[in-house]
């Protein structure tokens, strides 16, 4: 059972690192080359998680979007409190 936790926390933390690269990327001029191709496979990856909150957290001031910070806050809770109930 320790195994299938560790498991379920590793994931999770590896999850958590490729939203945070995303984000990060966000930030970079992606227009072509391998930095596109990265974002563009990472954007696969977590647009349908950060999605799920952006249908709900409207950006504030119509330029901040905090939907990755409370979707990584979601997602380490979440799996804690799913190991804690093991």
């Amino acid at each position: 059972m320790l195994s299938l936790k560790y498991l379920i926390v590793s994931l999770a933390d590896a999850y958590s690192m490729v939203l945070f690269v995303y984000v990060i990327m966000s930030w970079l001029p992606t227009d072509r080359g391998i930095l596109a191709d990265i974002y563009r496979i990472l954007g696969k990856v977590c647009d349908p998680y950060l999605n799920l909150f952006k249908k709900l957290i409207p950006p504030l001031g119509g330029m901040v979007d905090v939907t990755p910070i409370i979707a990584l806050l979601v997602l380490q809770f979440g799996v804690r409190l799913v190991i804690g109930l093991f």
